[in-house]
């Protein structure tokens, strides 16, 4: 469909159910997350040394910083050697700029915050306009995304685009508690999170094995708590001017009145049994709590939230209050008979008298609350915001607390599906949408603000957390501000490879990190056998890698294979494809047959390193995987293969189907499709 040399991509429901990216232009771009209303041109914007930008209206000084990044980040892509340099007040008005940005207001780091924008791009020059600078922000990272390159020149396509968000609160939380991310973590993860336009950190501050931000009037908390591992004060402005700089909001959690070893661990007449507490070194639920029927528990909360409003300026703290099981309150004859006294018929009924004596305490501070899903109760104030995690796992359907909340009144916000520790690949989570399949009124659809992608620590460490968010986030992020249309998972793997090298470039360590890792594995040896390996195997997923919370302490190793390997196996999704093409008689077997012996000789190569301990326990998936291939190669080539043939090949299979090394060989059910429609044309 063109008109004035244009090919307009609408983003409604019926239109883009029969839209082909592949009949346009668009199908060139690697935006992510896609916007709202896109129409591709077929001129160009050639760029040169002597592009610049110019800034007028009425803006927040951190658009100097953005605009400077932005002229930056570019001349890097292309290495043209920009002429304009640093751009701040004095410098940032050029009538003859190719980039003109107009700003109409101060944008404020809040939910709900305008961040729509508007780019349009032709031969001429491009125009960014944005109702606030965080919009003009998150049309800066679109327009980075938008570069092109042919064998001529660096350039921008022409199009126009009106974008904005699907969804206000689109976060990601990260817990330093379990293991301590420093400074350049964060920030370096902050970046990341602008550049697919997420506007919200959840920082994880404290849980049973560590807390982690210093708090003046309490030095004990650290002091005892942390193993050193905390944020000052000074760097915890720090972060939240970063973040603020980026336009994302920053939230912070202290996780009571469960996951409390830590503050027991310097506060032990705070606990509801009373003993010696120590930090947590294991991973799990642990039933140190805190007495929620003594004073002084309340004024070190106090004192713990009075500081923390003075380094965080944001309207929201999370207090946590998930997986309380009570038994330590169950075990105290004092709070036990507080409960009668009180006419609590449970622990729930306790959990949340003590959760709006939090309430009041954060409102003096002009705060408002947010907790995990299970300070939900009949009298919990709606006030509080609700935020869903559970599923499934726990014997309800996935969304239900959701649907539960809004249905209640309550503001929420959802995790579930977004658990990106757990190791499922991007179009798990991609095909998660914050709303629920359920009917709900427009008022009760409002009530859902967007999600939260989570990162929790057991298993990574500051040398391995980059893989285990990026780059499937970007494909969260997508989901939270794009159209909900926006869903073909294969266009979304597309850009997804691309936009994974984008955040690489951004500093992000996702992709150069597996390579330090195989390399302490094979000892400086060449590791492609290694790094082959890797493009098979994926991380156990699920909680089924450290069942129990037993086998991986905070303080073990985690340099292993396991933390080389990714959440999306890069042969999976192409070895899928080849296998239905054969089978539905698209292509014949030398694709595959090649690719079988490619791992025939991927064997000799790890045979020939020099073994060591760690090598010796990889080996078998390669000689497996090599004796498959050496199996099933004849049985591609020609018919008539015996019965024990396929005997062999399908013991082989279930040695492949064994877990290794806290990893699982992810083409395991297509070699058995493969093996299966081999034997039945026989």
């Amino acid at each position: 469909m063109k008109f004035n040399f244009y090919i307009r991509i609408v983003v409604f429901a019926v239109v883009f159910q029969n839209l082909s990216f592949g009949q346009t232009d668009a199908a060139r771009l690697s935006l992510m997350p896609w916007p709202h209303e896109i129409t591709v041109g077929t001129k160009k914007l050639q760029l040169t040394s002597n592009f610049n930008l110019s800034i007028e209206g009425n803006f927040h000084p951190r658009i100097y910083k953005a605009a400077n990044s932005f002229l930056r980040r570019l001349d890097g892509q292309t290495g043209l050697f920009f002429k304009q340099g640093v751009i701040n007040a004095s410098t940032v008005f050029n009538k003859d700029a190719q980039l003109e940005i107009a700003i109409e207001n101060k944008g404020k780091t809040a939910i709900n915050e305008d961040e729509s924008y508007v780019l349009n791009i032709d031969s001429s020059g491009i125009s960014l306009k944005a109702k606030t600078d965080i919009g003009a922000i998150r049309g800066l990272e679109t327009l980075l995304q938008l570069q092109q390159t042919n064998s001529e020149s660096y350039y921008f396509p022409e199009v126009k685009i009106q974008d904005k968000p699907r969804f206000p609160w689109r976060g990601l939380m990260i817990d330093v508690a379990r293991h301590f991310q420093p400074v350049e973590v964060i920030k370096r993860n902050l970046d990341g999170m602008a550049a697919v336009k997420m506007n919200v950190f959840h920082w994880h501050l404290s849980d049973d094995q560590g807390f982690r931000v210093e708090i003046k009037k309490h030095p004990k908390l650290t002091e005892l708590g942390s193993d050193g591992l905390y944020y000052t004060q000074e760097q915890i402005k720090e972060i939240v001017a970063y973040a603020d700089a980026l336009g994302i909001l920053v939230i912070p959690e202290i996780d009571v009145p469960g996951h409390a070893t830590a503050i027991l661990s310097a506060y032990p007449e705070l606990a509801s049994k009373q003993g010696t507490y120590t930090i947590e070194r294991n991973a799990g639920i642990f039933d140190p709590t805190l007495d929620p029927t003594n004073i002084k528990t309340y004024k070190l909360l106090e004192a713990i939230f009075q500081e923390l409003a003075t380094l965080f300026p944001g309207k929201y703290v999370h207090i946590g209050g998930d997986e309380n099981e009570g038994k330590h309150w169950d075990k105290n004859p004092e709070i036990a008979q507080f409960k009668k006294k009180n006419n609590f018929k449970s622990n729930h009924d306790l959990q949340t008298y003590f959760n709006i004596k939090l309430q009041k305490i954060l409102k003096k501070y002009n705060k408002e609350l947010v907790g995990w899903e299970e300070i939900m109760t009949p009298n919990m104030p709606t006030t509080a915001i609700i935020h869903s995690w559970r599923g499934v796992n726990e014997g309800m359907p996935a969304k239900q607390s959701l649907v539960n909340a809004v249905k209640s009144g309550y503001t929420t916000i959802l995790s579930n599906g977004y658990y990106i520790d757990l190791m499922y690949p991007a179009s798990a989570h991609y095909a998660v949408d914050p709303l629920p399949e359920e009917t709900l009124s427009e008022e009760e659809r409002k009530r859902i603000l967007g999600g939260e992608a989570t990162m929790w620590t057991e298993l990574v460490t500051p040398q391995t957390i980059d893989s285990r968010i990026w780059p499937r986030t970007a494909a969260i992020a997508e989901r939270f501000w794009s159209p909900k249309e926006i869903n073909d998972v294969d266009d979304m793997y597309r850009r997804l490879g691309i936009i994974s090298f984008q955040l690489e470039a951004l500093g992000l360590t996702h992709i150069k990190n597996r390579s330090v890792i195989l390399r302490k594995i094979a000892k400086n040896q060449d590791i492609t056998p290694l790094m082959n390996l890797t493009k098979i195997c994926e991380p156990l997923k699920g909680y089924t890698r450290n069942k129990g919370g037993t086998e991986y302490q905070s303080y073990s190793p985690f340099t292993l294979f396991a933390d080389a390997c990714s959440a999306d196996a890069t042969d999976a999704r192409m070895f899928h494809k080849m296998t239905q093409s054969y089978i539905n008689g698209k292509t014949t077997a030398d694709d595959l047959i090649n690719y079988f012996k490619n791992w025939k000789q991927n064997e000799l190569n790890f045979y020939a390193m020099a073994s060591n301990p760690t090598l010796a326990k990889i080996h078998p998936i390669s000689k497996n995987m090599a004796a498959f291939s050496e199996a099933l190669i004849p049985l591609l080539q020609e018919k008539g293969a015996s019965s024990e043939a396929f005997v062999n090949l399908n013991t082989l299979l279930d040695t492949l189907s064994q877990p290794c090394e806290d990893v699982e060989v992810v083409l395991v059910d297509d070699l058995k499709i493969l093996v299966a429609f081999i034997q039945t044309t026989e």
